[in-house]
């Protein structure tokens, strides 16, 4: 039984998150339904992480295990065509070995959070980031965000739900940066680890959002991660400016 690896992308919007819901469209059951129109069913395909509703995957990886033998490519161009017209995409396609896991071989996942300035509604953009109407300083969110980096206990920044069987996790990189755009000033943040808290980056941004701002001085980032309360954190910002950018793996078969 071949396995396979998919570099999958996809728009968060219509979906109420990655994994595969009873009621609700996911981008996971999308995928499974394509599996199934060339392949007898049922199909169960495992990420290496799983998104919430509205979240957008650039790089996100799965692996499908499969009855015959396929042409890695063939395989991609078939899934796409039975995908239409959701916005979801198989970008690559790579046999791997059977005991290769796309969650539980990887040993890092990046996130992009992206945040637009400008008081104008977003044509192009909508849906795609969080826009909001002020300008942040960007040196400001940095020496917030440079508390945050390395080993720690999250409980602040985990929301209430996360399952995780720890809020202990190791942070190892969280760059803030402006990037001009032909849509209007842009900040990116930049978010790397071994494994994440469930609305952990969301929590990242929305407190550092409110240092840019000059509600909070960026030592009281410090202070909200040494309550590990809850309350202390800033305001959970909204999930459309945040992707899946990609995944790592001690031998990426997409390298």
């Amino acid at each position: 039984m071949p396995r396979i690896a998919l570099k999958v992308e996809y728009h968060g919007a219509p979906f109420a998150g990655w994994q595969r819901q009873a009621d609700q469209p996911s981008v996971q059951g999308a995928i499974e339904a394509a599996l199934a129109k060339l392949e007898p069913g049922p199909h169960t395909i495992a990420a290496a992480g799983r998104t919430d509703a509205g979240v957008h995957g650039l790089a996100q990886v799965a692996h499908c295990d499969l009855q015959k033998e396929w042409d890695p490519f063939r395989l991609s161009e078939a899934l796409n065509h039975h995908l239409k017209p959701l916005p979801v995409a198989i970008v690559d396609a790579k046999t791997v070995a059977p005991d290769w896991h796309a969650r539980f071989s990887a040993v890092e996942r990046r996130y992009l959070f992206r945040v637009l300035m400008r008081r104008a509604p977003s044509t192009h953009q909508a849906g795609l980031v969080w826009q909001i109407n002020h300008q942040l300083d960007v040196a400001a969110m940095q020496a917030g965000a440079d508390f945050l980096i390395g080993h720690h206990d999250f409980t602040t920044f985990r929301s209430s739900i996360c399952q995780s069987a720890s809020p202990v996790k190791t942070l190892d990189e969280l760059r803030v940066a402006g990037v001009e755009t032909l849509w209007g000033p842009e900040i990116h943040f930049h978010v790397r680890a071994r494994s994440f808290l469930h609305n952990q980056v969301r929590s990242f941004v929305g407190t550092l959002e409110r240092v840019g701002a000059g509600a909070w001085q960026p030592e009281q980032v410090k202070t909200a991660l040494e309550a590990k309360d809850r309350a202390a954190c800033g305001p959970v910002c909204p999930p459309q400016g945040l992707y899946l950018a990609g995944v790592g793996y001690p031998d990426d078969p997409f390298a």
